[in-house]
């Protein structure tokens, strides 16, 4: 009987990864593959690899209505349980402001049947596109809400529009159904069809240039009209670093070209071949110096919404004064101590800048060289001399006095904070005001000082905060955790937290890949607090002295009824009830 074949595409890279497990663990008979693509690129894989032996195709949400239009092959879409609807609720749980739910029909289905059973009353809005996703969100938005429970596409829209997001991924029982479903499906559905040859296989399964070489190493095939030989001659020198079937991640550069590669040794009708897949990539970032960097908008953007302050939802309460900060372009200094994300901060004040289309550049002074400060001053590349970009002093508190002194004349001498935005960020020990030195360089240059407020001093949001960034290592990790135990918790909130969301983040991520259950319990917290402590020499609360250490159980009744009786004014019929005995036992106790 031959195999069935199920094609998966998956809206993101955790349900590939979890979708393969399901698979190889639950259905080894079955041969499948996955790609990951969401609604319009999901389609396009899926046309792109029509011509193969599918017999139906696994997907799920709006990617797998949009298959069912687009596809002549049997969809069987990976429904949302109630109970992941349920996990998803569970951890927003600790989320004081309006939130809703958001997405298509098999989203919301199941959450408006789960909201109708327990009674809760949160609200629940279906799109039934991409396009429809922006505008319900911008809807909610004015009506207050900053967070969402929700899919994949409206995940991204909802992070770019600035809310807190719990994504809402399929439990294994989900992924386990569909699989089941489909099977069904594909002994109905199957039919014959003839095998592709092995050029046009790899060059489907690559998404750029596709190079492939013989055992002599002599290449082939390609997909390029002409190759330049010098990048010929490396992947000539890659093949022996190819084992059998493994898939090699590499890159190439040199001073014009940077090249993404995916290369696999392959055999075709027993013959052995070598496959290169690559792309071309433009570089957005480029040291222009030895500590001096430029970053554009878009990676600007991508890089603040991985970061864990927008993640987790901790860059929230500065909002509106980042905002209004930005507005002016006047001088800011950020002032705080390490680990409460002072570089994230300066991505969030460019980005709100009349500037954010111009780029961004980062002089880190931690870094920064003899050259590199000569560059900044004599060279006509210098970017002080440019007009309408954000830059970002950061960390000035390593700088030295004379070059503070230095930076403020020349300041003056060309105008830079009328033609720049300039933002500055100096570290500060606890409780701690800058330097002196820092003090007077800000007076001087007229900045703005924006203090950021340690983590130890928001202990009532970390529930918040944590939960919302294990929701999105679920995503990352293929896991399905809740939360934390309740005393876990307690641990993490009575924490001082030195290193501040650096080390929060750290912290969360080794707790949740060291999760084997939906909860972190309160023995993995301890294991991991311990070695934090040990690390930044923190000393461990202190434990209740134990009043009952070295007595007698007759003393500690003895000393229970007696202090019972003290606080009942001398009256035993009150003290016999509070105590929960007979009068005669208390008189036998006293007597």
């Amino acid at each position: 009987m031959e195999e069935i074949r199920i094609l998966g595409i998956a809206p993101f890279e955790s349900i590939r990864a979890a979708m393969e497990r399901v698979a190889r663990e639950e259905f080894p008979a079955v041969r499948f593959e996955a790609y990951t693509g969401d609604l319009e690129e999901g389609v396009k894989i899926a046309q792109r690899l029509s011509k193969e032996n599918y017999d139906v195709v696994i997907s799920r949400g709006g990617t797998a209505e949009l298959l069912k239009k687009e596809t002549t092959l049997p969809v069987v879409e990976i429904t949302f349980s109630v109970y992941d609807i349920l996990r998803a609720i569970k951890m927003a749980e600790n989320y004081n402001s309006l939130y809703a739910i958001v997405g298509f029909p098999s989203i919301t289905g199941p959450a408006h049947t789960l909201c109708d059973l327990l009674r809760f009353n949160t609200d629940i809005v279906t799109v039934h596109s991409e396009a429809e996703v922006r505008s319900a969100l911008e809807r909610l938005k004015l009506g207050g809400y900053s967070m969402v429970i929700c899919d994949n596409v409206t995940h991204s829209v909802a992070r770019e529009l600035g809310y807190s997001a719990f994504l809402i991924t399929s439990g294994a029982e989900s992924l386990h159904a569909a699989f089941e479903h489909a099977v069904d499906i594909a002994k109905e559905y199957r039919r014959m069809r003839r095998k592709i040859a092995f050029l046009q296989n790899a060059v489907r399964q690559s998404r750029g240039n596709v190079l492939v070489f013989n055992r002599q190493k002599e290449l082939c095939y390609t997909t390029e009209d002409s190759v330049p030989e010098k990048i010929r001659d490396y992947f000539v020198q890659r093949i022996g670093d190819l084992g059998s079937g493994a898939v090699r991640q590499f890159l190439y550069t040199d001073e014009l070209t940077y090249l993404r590669v995916t290369a696999q040794a392959m055999t075709f009708a027993n013959e052995q071949f070598y496959v290169f897949c690559y792309t071309q990539t433009i570089l957005s970032r480029k040291s222009i110096n030895a500590g001096i960097y430029l970053y554009e908008h878009n990676e600007v953007q991508h890089l603040f919404q991985d970061s864990f302050l927008s993640i987790s939802g901790a860059i929230r309460p500065l909002e509106k004064r980042l905002s209004a900060l930005a507005a002016t372009a006047q001088p800011v200094l950020i002032l705080g101590e390490p680990g409460t994300g002072k570089q994230q901060i300066a991505k969030a004040l460019y980005l709100n800048s009349p500037y954010n289309k111009n780029p961004f550049v980062v002089i880190n002074c931690a870094t920064l060289n003899e050259k590199g400060w000569e560059f900044l001053f004599n060279s006509p590349s210098s970017p002080l001399l440019e007009n309408h970009t954000t830059i970002y002093f950061q960390d000035i508190g390593k700088l030295a006095y004379r070059n503070l002194q230095e930076l403020l004349y020349y300041s003056n001498q060309i105008s830079l904070k009328t033609r720049v935005f300039m933002i500055f960020s100096c570290i500060v020990s606890q409780q701690n005001a800058p330097a002196p030195t820092i003090q007077s360089f800000s007076s001087e240059m007229g900045c703005v000082g924006l203090s950021v407020i340690p983590l130890r001093s928001r202990a009532d949001e970390i529930p918040s905060l944590a939960n919302l960034y294990l929701n999105s290592l679920n995503a990352t990790l293929g896991k399905q955790i809740i939360g934390l135990a309740p005393n876990a918790m307690d641990q993490l909130i009575h924490y001082s937290w030195p290193d501040n969301f650096t080390e929060f983040k750290a912290v969360l991520s080794e707790l949740a890949a060291l999760a084997s259950s939906s909860y972190i319990l309160n023995d993995s917290v301890t294991e991991v607090l311990l070695k934090e402590r040990t690390l930044h020499h923190v000393e461990a609360p202190p434990t209740a002295e134990n009043p009952f250490s070295g007595k007698t159980l007759d003393q500690i009744i003895s000393a229970a009824i007696n202090q019972t009786l003290s606080d009942c004014g001398g009256n035993q019929t009150l003290a016999a009830k509070q105590l929960g005995i007979s009068r005669s036992t208390l008189w036998r106790h006293l007597n």
